[in-house]
């Protein structure tokens, strides 16, 4: 039995070791990571898993981005404890915080993330068409999921930083 909660400010350092434990080195030389330079966490969509002993388990971030001139949100990283994964927490970590972003005043109704369409397809994620990512990342890995019907309708162009957006 997993606790989900908001990511805390004193939840930062034990976060960053478990992404820098499930990711391979260098993860911030991402280009998804210029998106996130210098800007917080989404506030209560950002999510910690703990065991009933309070250890990490799990967690979830989003950022504020623009596609084009619309707001959306950038989902991840999101990782899993390897001695944790096959649990399912990953998925509950994807549900919860999608219905906690339905909405948020910054999602704009809409996510994208970079990752695996099979594996994020059974979470209403796409292959966004026009959407561009900051080079290198690979257009058939940028995908977008709406919170509300058709919110990717007409929303194309390049995704860049949203600076100055807090709740």
């Amino acid at each position: 039995m997993y606790s989900l909660n908001a990511e805390m400010p004193g939840d930062f350092w034990e976060v960053e070791a478990l992404f820098d434990l499930c990711f391979a080195p260098g993860r911030e030389a991402l280009s998804s990571y210029r998106l996130r330079d210098g800007v917080a966490p989404v506030s209560g969509l950002s999510l910690v898993a703990r065991d009933g002993q309070g250890v990490l388990a799990g967690a979830i971030r989003y950022w504020p981005v623009l596609v084009g001139k619309a707001p959306a949100l950038l989902l991840g990283p999101i990782a899993v404890h390897p001695t944790r994964q096959g649990e399912g927490l990953g998925a509950v970590l994807i549900r919860d915080s999608l219905a906690l972003a339905r909405g948020h005043p910054l999602s704009g109704d809409r996510v994208l993330l970079v990752g695996d369409a099979p594996y994020y397809g059974r979470f209403g994620f796409h292959r966004l068409e026009g959407v561009l990512m900051p080079p290198p990342t690979n257009p058939d890995r940028v995908l977008g999921g709406a919170l509300v019907p058709d919110a990717w309708q007409g929303v194309v162009g390049a995704v860049r930083r949203r600076e100055g957006a807090s709740v």
